[in-house]
């Protein structure tokens, strides 16, 4: 009697490295990463009083913390720069590093639930949160441009647009990128750690 094969819809199988990476995975469960950013996204501010205003007062006051701090109280120069424009560029890029890496690190403890039920790649929850966080930074981002464009209608000379503006994209690109891969390496670090240490870690 031939034996009759097993059809499954999905296969799991193992990772060959470390880094690889199924895009086909992520492109079959995009609706789900557009509803996780959707709910990350409104979270972030439904149940504030500013709501989504808070993005840009965030800034701002941070912002306007940096003026007094270092620019009237440290003495230190701009070199002839807005003082509003040169640190809030900072600001904006600083916060959308450290959202990311935070948020990443606690995603899969938060989510921990979900692993159980259902399966989808694990790179969504991750991806998700540094999507939201993109959403949040571009908000901010444009409202910097204003003060930017506000500065140049005004006649400032110490602002001035070169190609260096086009590194921009990679700059978000490599913030992104960076907030997940510092999580494993920590990881990575931590495992290296407790090798020694641990003989539940040897591969026997």
């Amino acid at each position: 009697m031939e034996e009759r094969k097993e059809e499954w819809d999905i296969e799991i199988q193992p990772k060959a490295g470390l880094f690889e990476i199924n895009f086909k995975d992520l492109w079959h469960y995009r609706d789900l990463l557009l509803l996780l950013v959707k709910r990350d996204y409104v979270s972030s501010f439904k149940q504030t009083i500013l709501g989504p205003i808070w993005f840009f007062v965030q800034p701002i006051l941070t912002t306007m913390v940096f003026i007094v701090v270092f620019g009237n109280i440290a003495k230190l120069g701009t070199d002839g720069m807005p003082a509003a424009a040169f640190y809030m560029s900072g600001v904006i890029m600083w916060n959308y590093f450290a959202a990311c890496l935070n948020s990443t690190a606690t995603t899969f403890v938060t989510n921990a639930n979900i692993f159980g039920k259902v399966y989808f790649p694990r790179l969504i929850m991750p991806l998700s949160v540094v999507i939201s966080n993109l959403l949040k930074f571009l908000i901010q981002f444009a409202f910097f441009l204003l003060i930017i464009i506000y500065y140049v209608i005004q006649g400032d000379t110490t602002i001035q647009l070169t190609w260096y503006i086009l590194f921009t994209p990679l700059l978000v690109l490599v913030s992104s990128v960076a907030g997940i891969l510092l999580l494993w390496v920590a990881l990575l670090l931590l495992l290296a750690l407790l090798w020694p240490e641990c003989c539940d870690f040897l591969l026997c």
